[in-house]
């Protein structure tokens, strides 16, 4: 047998089973007692059967596939969430498509379309480009992650306590001026909490702050050009000790090379705060104080989600979920070399 592909037809002769109850095995094996699930699966590893995927999906349209759609991969963060969410094959054995929209609207339409024919079973969407609305619009089980949400089910940290806490140690490390860093970000995306939460801690404080936004571009090489003049445009501040908290780690990474290259290593007038820990923060050369977004146990809490609506949409009538599922993730501060 293992000479030759093996078909039903040579599982069923082998095992005195109907091609019917062959083929009920691998579309709807619940339909069979365990006993005769076991003599069929003893076969198949005798016969050295090897499953035809793309037949299974020609026949009952279930890819066990999964989209993703991310905005970029050198935001160390999303290379990361990218990392812990393929790593979730081991358990739930769904395989992923992978496509970086670079923030444009029109290229990630046609990435979705793209997906949608390969029969994807789910999507998940790290971007930003489409609002909830017109997602939803594409009928396929959808979970995003750290973005508005409104209409999908969606899993995001809470940005606020984070903000806070950053803006907190700061503050205890005896900070005179407190700036925060960020991209120009709508209110209506949840990491714009970050910044209200470092501005209602400065103002509870009555401690003096900036809040310098900028466009960074969606390049590497142009995001260490703007933050190395934003170092230059800091270094001209008042203040004795200034505490600069960066919306992600790759900032407060660029930023800490701005610093060292200026003091040859790193001073005692600044203390830097990242947000995500990712794997750039601890492995820095000075390891970077950072608000740790637990990106493992959201991409668990964001498998769950979409798993609950296919495995829905799998069932012979399936019931939509009455309203979108959110879940927020408490943020763990993460203390190292950046601060006292």
């Amino acid at each position: 047998m293992n000479s030759k592909k093996v078909t039903f037809a040579d599982i069923a002769a082998y095992t005195n089973f109907s091609k019917t109850t062959i083929s009920r095995y691998f579309n709807n094996p619940d339909s069979l007692t365990i006993e005769n699930q076991q003599k069929i699966a003893n076969a198949l590893e005798e016969l050295g059967y090897q499953e035809n995927k793309l037949a299974k999906v020609l026949a009952n349209g279930k890819s066990e596939f999964i989209g993703i759609i991310v905005p970029n991969l050198y935001l160390h963060y999303y290379a990361e969430m990218l990392n812990q969410i393929l790593s979730t094959y081991r358990q739930h054995h769904y395989k992923f498509l992978v496509f970086v929209s670079d923030n444009d609207k029109e290229t990630e339409q046609n990435y979705i379309n793209e997906l949608l024919a390969y029969k994807i079973e789910g999507l998940i969407v790290l971007s930003h480009t489409m609002t909830s609305k017109e997602l939803a619009a594409y009928r396929v089980p959808i979970v995003t992650i750290e973005r508005e949400s409104e209409h999908v089910c969606g899993v995001s940290t809470d940005n606020y306590m984070g903000g806070v806490q950053a803006t907190s140690l700061l503050i205890k490390n005896h900070c005179s001026k407190l700036i925060h860093i960020n991209s120009n970000t709508p209110e209506y995306i949840p990491a714009y909490s970050r910044i209200k939460g470092f501005e209602d801690t400065c103002k509870t404080n009555n401690i003096p702050y900036e809040i310098i936004t900028a466009d960074f571009g969606d390049f590497y090489a142009s995001t260490v050009t703007q933050i190395d003049q934003i170092f230059q445009q800091i270094e001209q501040m008042d203040g004795e000790k200034k505490g600069v908290f960066l919306a992600n780690d790759t900032y407060a990474n660029i930023f800490l090379n701005s610093v060292i290259r200026k003091y040859g290593s790193f001073p005692p007038n600044y203390r830097i705060v990242g947000f995500d820990d990712s794997p750039i923060a601890s492995e820095a050369i000075y390891p970077i104080t950072t608000v740790g977004q637990q990106i493992e146990k959201m991409v668990q809490n964001a498998m769950e989600l979409l798993i609950l609506q296919m495995e829905e949409m799998k069932k012979r009538v399936p019931k939509p979920l009455r309203e979108p599922i959110h879940r927020q993730i408490t943020p763990i501060l993460i203390r190292r070399d950046t601060t006292e």
